[in-house]
């Protein structure tokens, strides 16, 4: 988990970390932030091991560290985040020493990671995206009732 370690420390990583945090500091619903990125990195490993996927637990750790960290440019000029996203992460992947094969890979799961047409797939991707949804604890949120979320994408139990 080194390489992992490497994206936590990257100055671009904690520079839209924080560019996040500033613009959803009066954010009443679910935030993007460290809380929610490592929710979804063990909820992902979870699945990843429960399936038997066999997938490296660094390319779950960083596709859910990485998914959401365009999310700024979101709030600043309308990029879709998961776009956003996919065009940061390679950068940060290669100065924390994966691969052009694993960079790609993790990439494509940030870059899918809202697309409902991947969640059933057996890897990297359908993890993320799976895991994404499910870190949500709407059984606890104090505005779930304002939620623009679809009553049935609404997590009202503890899964993972």
């Amino acid at each position: 988990m080194k390489r992992v370690d490497r994206i936590l420390k990257h100055s671009l990583f904690r520079s839209c970390v924080e560019k996040t945090r500033e613009r959803e500091r009066d954010r009443i619903f679910c935030r993007h932030d460290m809380e929610h990125f490592l929710a979804v990195a063990r909820i992902a490993q979870i699945l990843n091991l429960k399936k038997k996927l066999k997938l490296d637990q660094s390319w779950v750790y960083a596709a859910a560290l990485l998914h959401d960290i365009g999310r700024f440019r979101q709030y600043e000029d309308g990029t879709p985040h998961d776009k956003a996203s996919a065009a940061m992460a390679p950068g940060i992947l290669k100065d924390c020493g994966y691969d052009a094969a694993e960079t790609e890979l993790i990439v494509d799961a940030i870059r899918n990671h809202r697309n409902g047409e991947i969640q059933r797939e057996k890897s990297l991707r359908g993890i993320l995206y799976r895991a994404d949804k499910l870190s949500r604890s709407c059984y606890v949120c104090p505005v779930e009732k304002k939620c623009n979320w679809k009553d049935e994408k609404k997590n009202r139990k503890i899964r993972y």
